[in-house]
């Protein structure tokens, strides 16, 4: 196609750890087809060593963009560590999910067969908005219908699996797709339910500057989404966990 570049091809190895290592693992990613989206993980794509030498790399650019908003950061001691500080932050907190694999997830046979609606949360979740990259602070309900055939998973297991999911820029509505479709894989319940509501700071920081406004979305899946009463069931009971 007209304009596009053409994807490079190296003859050796060496030729291929000259590159900077964003540079090696969007090529992998190339070559394998593989989507790397803001949202997207991509851990199976970075080799022992290279999230370190990402962290040098964003500090690198992350100093020129402190310079190309005339900072002064050769002699102002608040933001002499700035650029360091920032590159630690996306890529081992606020972006982790997208850099490393999906934490262990132990699950259990459905020995005891039930089959009663449970309900997790709230689950407290911290995520960015990939249009201007700030904070998503916000709470996550889960409800399943598991039937014998259900895999089982600890609580804390839940949380873990929310972290990894949201800790990466996106939006609200695709993090709580990306969850269902997770917890639907794993559990594989007879009906899943996911609510999230949360607060975005892009609404608070910058343009209209509301500070009130919340956004709350949901997924059914299965049981929840065919019986009104369960549906009915699981959303009254959130509701009185929310003291209303």
């Amino acid at each position: 196609m007209a304009g596009e570049k053409p994807t490079p091809i190296f003859r050796s190895e060496g030729d291929l750890a000259r590159l900077p290592a964003s540079d090696r693992i969007r090529y992998r990613l190339i070559g394998a087809d593989c989507r790397y989206h803001a949202n997207d993980n991509i851990a199976d794509f970075i080799e022992p060593g290279e999230i370190d030498e990402l962290r040098a790399e964003v500090e690198e650019k992350m100093q020129g963009v402190l310079r190309s908003l005339v900072i002064d950061t050769e002699s102002d001691h608040n933001t002499a560590e700035t650029a360091r500080r920032v590159a630690k932050m996306f890529l081992t907190e606020v972006f982790r999910g997208r850099y490393v694999p999906m934490p262990p997830v132990t699950e259990f046979p459905n020995v005891s067969r039930l089959n009663e609606l449970m309900i997790v949360g709230p689950v407290k979740v911290r995520s960015a908005c990939s249009h201007h990259l700030c904070p998503i602070l916000g709470r996550v309900w889960i409800g399943l219908l598991p039937n014998e055939h259900s895999n089982l998973i600890g609580l804390s297991k839940y949380v873990r699996i929310c972290d990894w999911i949201m800790s990466r820029p996106q939006i609200q509505e695709e993090a709580v797709t990306m969850l269902a479709n997770e917890l639907q894989d794993r559990v594989k319940p007879d009906g899943l339910a996911i609510v999230m509501e949360a607060d975005h700071f892009c609404m608070h920081w910058r343009g209209v500057k509301d500070d009130q406004a919340m956004m709350t979305n949901s997924v059914m899946r299965g049981a929840f989404l065919k019986d009104a009463n369960l549906r009915r069931e699981f959303l009254s009971l959130l509701t009185k966990k929310n003291g209303g």
